[in-house]
């Protein structure tokens, strides 16, 4: 095993595989998947996680044109695809390898899990567990600048990321090795368990994504403003629905308690 990928065990201890997928559409309706990359995280005896092994990607063909818009992203075009297998052919070894996952990771991992649950059987993704990095790192590191997987790649710097391996972005391998660095990091943190029931609820957001005050950080909002946000129901997400509530809920808390204010959720120590 190189230095850059140390091996963190044998195949008995527990592997998080975080997986990213670029695209040919919006959505399984008007697209296909182009790529699938996935990098493995390894639990050693000690209980710490580390990168297990280089990233790695397929080419797969999306079954129709890929539209300018989309390479443009990722720069795939339709003759770097025009040979490569079906995602069909390619997910199986991805997503049932040898040694089972305990769980799939990705930025935004909505996206990934729409994609694939709309490109394959219901019998091969079901029971599939998943971590959304970018819903635990709104919980995990709320006052980062942003919390995009690229964003939280330079503002927080993560130790042993390797420049040439992450590059180019919006490549599905070097987005993978990227997003496996922050879950690595999570790990650190909280157990597991915390991060996939984080990952099941919606968005804890940092802050307001649209409207009169957007940008404006929650914690930040008094409690008309809060008020106001939720007054109509129909004109904000799930997500800022249960940021709201969970912001009043803590403000209740605080106050019955005598406490001083603070976060929704605390950056913890690194």
């Amino acid at each position: 095993m190189s230095a850059l990928f140390p091996d963190a065990g044998g195949p008995e201890e527990p592997v998080v595989r975080v997986v990213d997928l670029e695209t040919s559409g919006r959505d399984v309706s008007d697209g296909g998947i182009v790529e699938i990359g996935w990098q493995d995280l390894r639990r050693a005896a000690d209980g710490t996680w580390a990168l297990s092994g280089p990233p790695l990607a397929r080419l797969t063909h999306p079954g129709g044109p890929i539209t300018p818009a989309t390479s443009a992203i990722h720069h795939i075009a339709d003759d770097d695809v025009r040979d490569a297998p079906p995602f069909t052919a390619v997910a199986p070894a991805v997503l049932q390898p040898l040694t089972s996952p305990v769980a799939f990771a990705a930025h935004r991992a909505a996206f990934e899990q729409r994609w694939i649950r709309g490109s394959l059987p219901a019998a091969m993704t079901a029971g599939l567990r998943w971590i959304c990095t970018y819903k635990c790192a709104l919980r995990l590191w709320p006052d980062e600048p942003g919390h995009s997987n690229q964003g939280l790649r330079y503002s927080r710097r993560p130790v042993g990321l390797n420049r040439d391996l992450g590059h180019p972005a919006h490549r599905a391998g070097p987005d993978a090795y990227v997003t496996a660095h922050h879950l690595r990091d999570m790990l650190a943190l909280v157990p597991l368990e915390t991060l996939l029931r984080w990952s099941r609820e919606p968005a804890l957001l940092a802050k307001v994504p649209h409207g009169p005050l957007r940008g404006r950080r929650i914690r930040h909002l008094d409690q008309r403003e809060l008020e106001r946000i939720m007054l109509d129901d129909r004109k904000h997400s799930p997500d800022l629905a249960f940021t709201v509530r969970t912001e009043q809920a803590r403000r209740r808390g605080a106050a019955e308690a005598g406490a001083v204010d603070r976060p929704v959720q605390p950056c913890l120590p690194l």
